[in-house]
This record gives C-alpha cells, sequence and structure tokens, in this order.
C-alpha cells in the first residue's frame, strides 16, 4: 500500500509552553483504518488537526507527498476530510443542504454539480431527504451524520474523525459505526471508547504526553492489559451479544 501521511518528528507546544505533542513519527498508508487512542491530554486531538494544517508544529508533515504548508493547503484540505469531535462546530447553515454544499461552493463547482455531490454524500450518511431541515434541530446523532456529510461531499481520499461516537447512545453509536464501516477511503479515528476502536481499525495507535506509546496491530494493543492500564485505559469488554449485521439498527438509529 502507497503512503498518504508521512510525520517525521513532530513536536507542538501550547501557548503556555506546555508539551502537546513530542517527536511524533508516524507512516499512515492507503485504505488503512487507524484508530488512536490515549488518555485525556494525550495529543490526540492536536495531532489531528496537523493533518490539514490548522496548526503547524515543528517538525515535517507531509500528505501524498506533500507539506502540509501554507501553500499547499487549498488541496490538502480537498484531500483530508476533518469531522470535529462537536458536530455543532461544523454546522452553521440554514438548512442541510447548505451546510453539506458549502464545501463544493468553495470549490467552484457547478449547481449541477453541487447538487450531485450534496445528493450523493447525504445518500452515504442515511439522510436523505434531510435536505430542507434545520441543522440546529437534529438529534445528536443525526448531526453527527450531517457533519460527516459535510465532509464527503469534498470527496476526500481520507477521513480523519475526531471521537465519532461520544455523547450518542448505543443504537446510534452502532448505526454510525455501520456507517464508517462501508466508506471505502483512508480512515483515522480518535476514540475513548475501545470497542468502537476494535470494530472499526485494523491498526491502533497509543498515545500519552504527546509521544507514541505503541504502534500495532488493534488486538494486540487492546488486549495487552498491562500496557493499557499503564496509561490509564482498559481493554473492552468483548462484544457479548453485539455483533450485528451491517443493516443494525441504521434506519432506527436516523430518530433517535
Amino acid at each position: 500500500m502507497s503512503e498518504v501521511i508521512r510525520i517525521d518528528r513532530l513536536s507542538f507546544d501550547y501557548p503556555d509552553g506546555q508539551p502537546a505533542l513530542e517527536h511524533i513519527s508516524l507512516v499512515i498508508r492507503q485504505g488503512e483504518t487507524v484508530g488512536i487512542i490515549g488518555p485525556n491530554g494525550a495529543g490526540k486531538s492536536t495531532l489531528l488537526l496537523h493533518l490539514n494544517g490548522l496548526l503547524q508544529g515543528n517538525g515535517a508533515v507531509h500528505v501524498f507527498g506533500l507539506p502540509v504548508k501554507d501553500k499547499n493547503f487549498k488541496i490538502i484540505r480537498t484531500k483530508v476530510g476533518l469531522v470535529f469531535q462537536d458536530p455543532d462546530d461544523q454546522l452553521f447553515s440554514p438548512t442541510v443542504f447548505e451546510d453539506v454544499a458549502f464545501g463544493p461552493m468553495n470549490m467552484r463547482l457547478t449547481e449541477d454539480e453541487v447538487r450531485q455531490r450534496v445528493s450523493q454524500a447525504l445518500r452515504w450518511v442515511g439522510m436523505t431527504g434531510y435536505e430542507s431541515r434545520s441543522s440546529h434541530h437534529l438529534s445528536r446523532g443525526e448531526k453527527k451524520r450531517i457533519a460527516i456529510a459535510t465532509v464527503l461531499s469534498m470527496n476526500p481520499e481520507i477521513l480523519v474523525l475526531d471521537e465519532p461516537t461520544s455523547d450518542l447512545d448505543p443504537r446510534s453509536k452502532w448505526a454510525l459505526v455501520d456507517l464508517l464501516e462501508e466508506l471505502p477511503m483512508t480512515k483515522i479515528i480518535t476514540s475513548h471508547d475501545l470497542e468502537i476502536v476494535r470494530a472499526l481499525c485494523q491498526r491502533t495507535i497509543l498515545l500519552d504526553k504527546g509521544r507514541v506509546v505503541a504502534d500495532g496491530s488493534t488486538d494486540s494493543i487492546l488486549y495487552d492489559v498491562p500496557l493499557l492500564e499503564a496509561h490509564s485505559l482498559a481493554p473492552p469488554r468483548r462484544a457479548q451479544g453485539m455483533e450485528f449485521s451491517n443493516s443494525r439498527l441504521m434506519s432506527s438509529a436516523l430518530t433517535e
């Protein structure tokens, strides 16, 4: 698999001088679904914000061979779609259609192309028919889906999600997992929910205090109990009675 992201010795300090990332080096390859775990304050969200230039630290970040620098932001941000933890940070227009159309419109696509992008993105997330609804009046699970649609409408090659299932009830959570499983692009997912990481990710990276502590197959990390406990984490419960089909609870979750 070809590499799509390369990070070399990335460091970043908060404005007060507190280190957030220290000498991070990683390679993400095309088609991977990678989980990033760690305790609060480990640097997970800070790392994600470097992938499309929202933060810039010391070291090097390359996306498809392009350095993440000002001159490349426009093209990199079409390739790397970032979904924030709080969907209200991503939804600001009067209607769902306008929220999802915002990115394609700024790409100067034709009206027909914008409508096609919006229709396809809403179909992917199971939200066809919501075009005229107000995003702010939707349920938490619905908002999460629309936030993902705003990114998918840009046709990104890499989808980056920060705590995608936080604040969701179990029904909505597992429906969202089904959705993410179906999306074909490279995915990078941070989560405190290790059951979700185990369900979605083949590879897992453990961060703590801004450093990579472990990087390997998901099972090898999530069931290394001494490793997890040393970094204030607990292994996921084995999924008893939670092996659903890909259609599990999808339609009913839309109304949760």
